[in-house]
């Protein structure tokens, strides 16, 4: 039994813990998490059903990498409420393509299909992709893409030739495209592949330097869930180009 205040009681004593042997000490996290857990499920999916699953099965997943030694150190609720939010984007992806329908009228090329919860989830990935950009690159985009300026009217008022502003803005789009990527990485541990993950978006845009090219090639030959990681964000950028792809405004939201 463990005693209120201790170490042991903590999210950090419950999660050693667990990775110890302890199944009860999960059940604690579980009891005391549950209640946030639901609440953060009931803002991406609507049914009670689908809540009740989702968060079962979030948990689950969660328990499989304490037993393993994977999971989290630390911040129980954050890396719990991280698994779920991938797990609804996952099944999200899923259920768009294998939807059993003998309508397909509405997959009709000039009508892609917009799936709201999923859109709102990309648009939220897009936000952040954006803030995470240098306020330079943030700015080029702005007048790029929202005001609709053009590198020569831009010229003037960055210190700039036209031609290099149209750089700017092209390294601006990618670094959007790679941040935006990268929301779709799950939280790793292990600091490797924490390294790793962290560019998992530039290796799929191809924009790593070479020595991290050549470490990331390394990591991925032994590391079975950063191969995951990057073929889940693989699947994501290869959604940009389908023909009834998701339509965001990634260059668009701020």
């Amino acid at each position: 039994m463990t005693i209120p205040g201790t170490d042991a009681d903590s999210d950090t004593g419950l999660l050693a813990a667990v990775r110890a042997g302890d199944t009860a000490a999960y059940g604690t996290l579980y009891e005391r998490h549950h209640t946030a857990a639901r609440k953060f499920a009931f803002g991406l999916v609507n049914r009670p059903a689908d809540v009740d699953d989702l968060v079962a099965e979030t948990f689950v997943k969660v328990f499989a990498a304490l037993r393993t030694g994977r999971g989290p150190l630390i911040a129980f609720r954050a890396y719990l409420h991280t698994t779920m939010r991938h797990l609804w984007y996952q099944r999200a992806r899923m259920d768009r393509r294998l939807e059993f329908t003998d309508d397909l009228t509405r997959y009709d090329p000039g009508e892609p299909f917009t799936d709201p919860a999923l859109d709102r989830l990309e648009r939220t990935f897009a936000a952040a992709a954006f803030r995470q950009l240098p306020e330079r690159w943030r700015d080029v985009l702005w007048q790029t893409e929202i005001e609709g300026s053009t590198p020569a009217e831009l010229a003037p008022r960055m210190g700039l030739t036209p031609n290099a502003v149209a750089v700017l803005a092209h390294r601006a789009r990618e670094g959007l495209r790679s941040n935006y990527l990268q929301q779709h990485v799950a939280t790793a541990d292990h600091p490797e592949c924490r390294w790793a993950a962290e560019r998992l978006g530039g290796q799929v845009r191809g924009r790593l330097a070479p020595r991290d090219a050549h470490r990331m090639g390394n990591h991925l030959t032994w590391c079975s869930d950063c191969r995951d990681r990057l073929a889940e964000i693989r699947e994501v950028d290869s959604f940009r180009n389908a023909p009834y792809r998701q339509r965001h405004h990634a260059e668009t939201s701020g």
